[in-house]
Formats: structure tokens, C-alpha cells, sequence
């Protein structure tokens, strides 16, 4: 049995995750995988009723899960320096190391490029170094008025594991190819340390081919010909950039879903925001989150030997493609008229 949690998040997260969770439950009942779910308060909401956006109790149950679903924190517009009003900060918390995005176009969608299938791992725990990603203080400081300085921190550990999740995501795919991003030849200890762990990493996934690719003339050759790369692997500030460049090209941050992995715990978060904007109208595209949680349940049946999950996770991407293709219930984003809820029922009713 599985046990994953339920955080709903802010503004289009109390939207889209339920819908997440319906078309779960509808795959899961299928296949058999049994799922004990957890509802946990943070966000918003959490402190309107506890005082606190990660209450007391969320974080060490969290602790006892195998994962759960986040939805989007509308942390932009929290009150600053309040400590009561926070950004949680469970990637480094829980050492979820690696974030996995991947960017699919589809046909009948709009896009810049059509046959694109990328799947971009990114180092999520070091990097340009913020309150996120260290245990305290700060990567930044300002000695002058004139002068700031920012610490961009790359270990062996770090580099070697992320690169390590890219080679076992590459393993399942056809073509088997790896791209590690960096700049070594201008940064050569930072960016150097990272690639010469990737290379040590690929020796231990035979099959496997690793090619090197710079920074800059890797977002020239993703803007004009994405259909070249498999599976991406880089650093935490390139690839918080690069994934969304990504998801532009194959039809917007609606298509664009993710999940955070560490050694034994997933979490589902897609890569949009809360879309304050659009909250409450029943009109945000409920894909990104649907496909962050199928993601998880497949990641976490490979890691805890569970094979109901892989198979819950593959009726899941099976009835996205249906609906996606019949082009009946899409949300307006994606050329069509029907709701929120209306494009998670019918994903729920393919499955």
C-alpha cells in the first residue's frame, strides 16, 4: 500500500489537485493498488486556520509518506518577513535532489514544435545557493552599496545522484541518450565538478550514451530543433530556466508537468504557479498536475518494488492521450471550452 498526502495549495491548486486525485483514485480502482490518502493543511488556507502556511504536524507527517501531491503556493504575494507567511521548503528538507520535468507537444495542440519529447532533470538542492536550498543564512550578501555577491555551490554527492536519476530515466526510453548542460570551460570547477560526475555516473548504465552540451548553444539548438535531445540532465539555475523555455516551446506551462525525487519519497508538483488570476473561474488546465501525479506513482512502483503502481500510473497517460486526442473536453488553453472539473472527469472516465 501506498500512502500519499494531499496538499492542496493556493489559489488554482485547490482546483487542479482535486482533480488529480479523482483521476488517481479512478486508476487505481482499476488496476487494484491500494492508496491510503492523507489530506494535510499548508498554504493560504493553513494559516488562515492554524496561523502558520506549514502548520505544526504537516511537516512530520509528511515524514511518514511515501508522497504526495503539491499544489501550486502563491507565495508572491505572502507578506514579506513574516515568519508565519513562508515558502515551504521541502525539496531540501526532505533532500528531493532531483526534479524531473518533462516536455511533450501533442498534435492536435498548439506549439512552437511538433514531436517533442524531452525529459529535463534538474539538480533541486544546491546551485546559486537561497533560503531553499541551505540549511542557514544566505548564498547572497552585499558588502557595499555597490557591490553583490552570490554563491553558486556544486558537490560531487550532489551532481553524481542527479545524474544518476537522468541515467535511470534514460534507460526506459528508446533512444538512451543523455545531455548533461553546463559551462565547464568558463566555470571550470563549479561546472567542471558536475560533468565529470555525470561522465563517472553514465559508466554504470551500460546502454546508456552521455554527450556534452553548453549552456548557451544548448538554448539556441532547444529553441530551433528540440527534437534532438532525450533526456536533459543540469544544474539547479539552468534548469529552472531551461525546463520553462521547455514547456513554452511544446504549448505552455499548462502542459508541463513534474515531481521532486529523493532517495525513497516523491513529490508531485507541477511547474506552474498558482495563477491567482484565474482562480475560482473553473478554467485552469488540470494536465500539469493529473501528469505530475502519474509520475509519481510510476517512480515510486519502480522504487518500492511496486508493479500496481507502474501499471496505475500507465492507464493514467493511456486516457490523457484519449482525451487529449478526441479534443472534446480540453480547457480554453488548449482550444477548448470545457471546465476545470469537466477535463478531470472525462480523464477520469477514459481511464
Amino acid at each position: 500500500m501506498l500512502k500519499i498526502g494531499i496538499l492542496l495549495g493556493d489559489d488554482i491548486g485547490l482546483e487542479v489537485v482535486p482533480e488529480a486525485v479523482k483521476v488517481m483514485k479512478a486508476a487505481a480502482a482499476k488496476t487494484g493498488l491500494e492508496i491510503e490518502w492523507h489530506p494535510l493543511p499548508i498554504g493560504r488556507k493553513a494559516h488562515e486556520e492554524f496561523g502558520h502556511t506549514i502548520p505544526p504536524g504537516t511537516e512530520e507527517r509528511l515524514r511518514g509518506l511515501h508522497g504526495w501531491l503539491m499544489g501550486p503556493i502563491g507565495h508572491s504575494a505572502y507578506p514579506q518577513k513574516d515568519p508565519t507567511w513562508v515558502m515551504p521548503p521541502f525539496r531540501k528538507t526532505f533532500e528531493l535532489f532531483a526534479s524531473v520535468k518533462p516536455v511533450r507537444s501533442y498534435a492536435n495542440i498548439p506549439s512552437v514544435h511538433k514531436d517533442m519529447d524531452v525529459v529535463f532533470v534538474r539538480e533541486a538542492t544546491e546551485g546559486l545557493a537561497r533560503a531553499g536550498t541551505v540549511v542557514a543564512g544566505s548564498g547572497e550578501f552585499r558588502p557595499n552599496d555597490e557591490i553583490s555577491i552570490g554563491m553558486r555551490v556544486v558537490t560531487r554527492k550532489g551532481a553524481n545522484r542527479v545524474a544518476r536519476v537522468a541515467c535511470e530515466i534514460a534507460t526506459t526510453r528508446s533512444r538512451k541518450v543523455v545531455t548533461t548542460v553546463h559551462k565547464a570551460p568558463t566555470f571550470k570547477l563549479v561546472c567542471g565538478m558536475f560533468a565529470e560526475e555525470c561522465h563517472k555516473a553514465v559508466k554504470d548504465y551500460p546502454g546508456v550514451k552521455m554527450q556534452d552540451v553548453l549552456i548557451d548553444s544548448f538554448a539556441l539548438k532547444l529553441a530551433m530543433k528540440p527534437q534532438q535531445f532525450d533526456v536533459v540532465v543540469t544544474t539547479n539555475t539552468f534548469g529552472d530556466i531551461l525546463t520553462d523555455l521547455g514547456a513554452g516551446l511544446a504549448g505552455g506551462l499548462g502542459l508541463a508537468p513534474g515531481m521532486c525525487v529523493g532517495e525513497t519519497q516523491a513529490m508531485a508538483q507541477a511547474t506552474h504557479g498558482s495563477a491567482p488570476d484565474i482562480a475560482g473561474r473553473g478554467i485552469a488546465n488540470p494536465y500539469a498536475m493529473i501528469m505530475s501525479g502519474k509520475m509519481m506513482l510510476e517512480w515510486l512502483g519502480h522504487k518500492h518494488n511496486e508493479p500496481k503502481a507502474v501499471e496505475t500510473a500507465a492507464v493514467i497517460d493511456a486516457a490523457v492521450d484519449r482525451v487529449i486526442a478526441a479534443a472534446r473536453e480540453l480547457t480554453s488553453d488548449l482550444g477548448g471550452t470545457a471546465t476545470t472539473q469537466q477535463m478531470g472527469s472525462a480523464i477520469a472516465a477514459a481511464v
